[in-house]
């Protein structure tokens, strides 16, 4: 059974139609993704599954992940705080850095990408990418995967010069955009309902899960699954939930993150988190490997209600994560989290630790609510933010710059 095949059973035969009829006119072309991550993320769940989706439709799709040491990092984290709107000073020195490094992948990477027929650029570590490659055969497309709708203006300002070259430009929603001299496309991301961090699990598996890491599967459990970020938010989330064990004592929390190649902050954000948790034996942290999927998937599943309560999202796949295995979530009004989380449909929406502390209490002291929300949860996800659709957009934007945009595009 191929891989479209797996997909029919939970999309139904009609989308994966529409995926084929939409390859046709870009069979053989070549297109090749470039972030600066292999593992961590979610640009780098996406294109993990995304790249051998677009092969098997007959597309020559490749991943390109840009290499740096720690000042570029440094500086690039630095960049994706500004694009949020934390005013952010970077020195010269770093940005001068940050193209030096930018130079150095450019020659590395140079021969995938002249030659290519689409080159997507993921988020602000790459985008000098185009301006180093003069003799470009291809179409090029900057994906911002930001809120970048109030940025700090003297980072954006220097940015802005790179991705004003590019061709289009895609962002997660219409409220992330920044004005630009091309075509600007809404592509939301997406999560994959193969992958390992997706599928369908035994209940065995799920409780022995929670057996490992001390859970007890019979007391009420809420999860957050995150990088240990700032804007995350994983010290609210703390605030919260002891606020809740004032009138559900026996809550336990579990915050699951990891850390990423590209994000130097990690570690500090950790050690705040310990602190604010206290050693208390409900709270549960658990510094996971970037491969631990099936974890995740199982903690998620084990969990009553799902949190990803940010201050600042690009769009929160998290949340998606939670939605998909039937979970109310509890999101920070903000970003993504405000197009998928319904308040009293599929979960609610807060700003304080106080207001997720409150939810936490409405949900616990009505189950039907959380089984309610839950289904209805993972049907919009079915409907909207599934690896398909997403693929689907892709090839609907690509298939529109090769044919120059036509106001009608006949495919056989």
């Amino acid at each position: 059974m191929s891989i479209l095949d797996h997909y029919a059973q939970i999309v139904g035969d009609d989308v994966i139609d529409q995926l084929q009829q939409l390859a046709q006119p870009l069979q053989g072309k070549s297109v090749v993704h470039v972030n600066s991550t292999k593992i961590g993320g979610g640009v780098a769940e996406i294109l993990t599954k995304l790249v051998p989706l677009m092969r098997e439709l007959g597309l020559e799709s490749h991943w390109q992940v840009i290499t740096g040491d720690e000042p570029f990092f440094q500086c690039t984290k630095a960049m994706h705080n500004a694009l949020q709107g934390n005013p952010v000073p970077i020195s010269q020195e770093l940005l001068t850095h940050y193209e030096e490094i930018n130079r150095d992948n450019a020659e590395r990477l140079r021969s995938h990408l002249t030659d290519a027929d689409f080159v997507f650029i993921h988020d602000p570590q790459p985008a000098p990418q185009l301006s180093l490659c003069p003799n470009r055969q291809g179409h090029w497309i900057w994906r911002c995967h930001i809120d970048a709708s109030h940025p700090y203006r003297p980072v954006w300002k220097f940015l802005r010069p790179f991705i004003e070259l590019y061709e289009a430009s895609i962002f997660s929603l219409p409220t992330f955009a920044q004005a630009l001299p091309h075509p600007e496309y809404i592509i939301s991301p997406s999560i994959d309902p193969l992958s390992e961090k997706n599928c369908s699990l035994d209940n065995d598996e799920v409780q022995q899960v929670l057996q490992e890491f001390h859970i007890d599967p019979d007391r009420p459990l809420v999860v957050q699954v995150s990088r240990f970020d700032r804007f995350k938010d994983p010290v609210g989330v703390i605030r919260a939930y002891k606020m809740a064990t004032k009138f559900h004592p026996d809550l336990q929390l579990v915050l699951a993150g990891g850390s990423a190649t590209d994000d130097p902050e990690g570690a500090l954000v950790l050690q705040e988190v310990k602190t604010e948790a206290n050693h208390d034996p409900d709270i549960h942290i658990l510094m996971l490997p970037p491969d631990a999927h099936r974890t995740i998937n199982a903690l998620q599943r084990g969990a009553d209600i799902v949190l990803q309560k940010s201050t600042r999202e690009g769009f929160g796949l998290t949340v998606t994560e939670g939605m998909w295995k039937g979970k109310p979530v509890i999101g920070g009004d903000t970003g993504g989290i405000r197009l998928q989380v319904v308040n009293y449909h599929t979960g609610f929406l807060v700003n304080t630790p106080e207001g997720a502390a409150l939810r936490i209490r409405y949900l616990l002291n009505q189950p039907d609510k959380i089984a309610e929300f839950g289904h209805q949860a993972r049907e919009l996800v079915r409907e909207n933010f599934l690896l398909t659709r997403h693929l689907r957009e892709y090839m609907t934007l690509m298939v529109s710059l090769l044919y120059g945009g036509g106001d009608r595009l006949e495919l056989s």
